[in-house]
């Protein structure tokens, strides 16, 4: 099996990932979403990005989006309770 697995590793090389230069507006809440991703959008039209690069980043954009939505809602239920005395 580890024959096999050399074998294919040199035949399909694993994929390297390599680092991609763009610049992106900054992300304060989740207002700012819709300005990334149209940075994003317009460097794939210009070729700054290809489809797939854009893609994962806007996955990682995705993911702060929703760390963002749940900090957001962690610190409304906090006021909610404290409000309430809980």
């Amino acid at each position: 099996m580890t024959a096999l697995r050399l074998c294919l590793e040199r035949i399909v090389p694993p994929r390297k990932d390599s680092p991609v230069k763009v610049t992106l507006p900054a992300i304060e809440s989740a207002t700012d979403i819709p300005a990334v991703t149209n940075a994003l959008l317009e460097a794939v039209a210009n070729g700054q990005l290809t489809p797939s690069e854009a893609a994962a980043l806007a996955a990682l954009v995705e993911g702060h989006r929703k760390a963002l939505e749940t900090a957001d809602l962690a610190e409304r239920v906090a006021k909610l309770e404290e409000f309430k005395g809980l």
